[in-house]
């Protein structure tokens, strides 16, 4: 069963869109002041989204430690991620590209559309 310890979370950021259904899901900057789901691999990611805020709430985003994450595909224990397209967890292959961003790395182990547990270190080094 997924888990969660204390991190580090901001929550000085609006949510920009909908939310409510993103909880565990990776966010990026939309401006200043809010983040939105994100929607590429090549996305800058923020952090990951830990609670269900709708348009204009506040949205807290862990940035660093353990947390829970949505995982995009089946994800084994020390797969290396980043953002899917669809701001789900997805396995990174290191040295295979240098347009996606390495966000954590997986600390129990999950099948796609399961929310597992993984250390978060945003760093936003590329892949390669």
């Amino acid at each position: 069963m997924a888990f969660e310890e204390s991190g580090t979370d901001l929550g000085v950021f609006l949510a920009g869109a909908d939310l409510s259904d993103k909880q565990f899901y990776f966010v990026k900057l939309a401006s200043a002041t809010t983040v939105v789901v994100c929607s590429a691999i090549t996305d800058v990611v923020m952090g990951v989204l830990q609670n269900n805020p709708t348009s204009g709430g506040q949205a807290i985003v862990r940035v660093l430690g353990l947390s829970k994450v949505s995982a995009n595909e089946s994800l084994s224990v020390g797969h290396v991620i980043g953002t899917s397209t669809d701001g789900q967890a997805s396995r990174i292959t290191l040295g295979s590209s240098t347009t996606v961003h390495v966000c954590g790395q997986v600390i129990e182990a999950g099948s796609s559309g399961e929310v597992l547990t993984a250390f978060i270190n945003i760093t936003n080094g590329r892949g390669a």
